[in-house]
């Protein structure tokens, strides 16, 4: 009679390569958990563009559903953005969010490759926005608030 000591041994090493896998993603005990897209956790320069961004889109104010928009805000160790913003293009020009946005993206990966800080590799998902008491609003999770 053979023992089917062969199929532990693979539910061992499925176990340590998911453990491998979750470490690498997380980072080590030694690095800093890269911080929201928000200004008081966000870094000097970050906030700064952070800021500009936010100064675009205002009070995000909208009169229907139509007029929201959202932008993609930062860039995670992994990939994609770190959250999304509403914004309305009823007082805000499209193109210079847009162009902000870029920036920071651009800025947030150069910044996490020269720091070599990781993620959690989740994915953020856009939320849609809608307009919620005449002001733009992110619909679900991932977004940030817009005012």
């Amino acid at each position: 009679m053979k023992t089917p000591t062969l199929l532990p041994l693979l539910r061992l090493s499925g176990a340590l390569a998911l453990c491998a896998t979750f470490a690498a993603c997380t980072g080590t005990a030694n690095s800093a958990p890269v911080p929201a897209a928000t200004p008081a956790a966000a870094p000097f320069a970050k906030s700064n563009m952070l800021q500009q961004i936010q100064a675009e889109v205002g009070d995000a104010a909208c009169d229907s559903a139509q007029q929201c928009k959202t932008v993609a805000i930062g860039h995670k160790a992994c990939g994609g953005p770190e959250s999304y913003m509403a914004w309305s293009n009823k007082r805000s020009d499209g193109t210079k969010i847009t162009q902000l946005a870029a920036a920071l993206a651009a800025e947030s990966k150069a910044q996490t490759i020269n720091n070599g800080m990781m993620s959690t590799c989740s994915m953020v998902v856009d939320p849609g926005a809608t307009c919620s008491a005449g002001h733009c609003v992110t619909q679900g999770p991932g977004g940030a608030v817009a005012r």
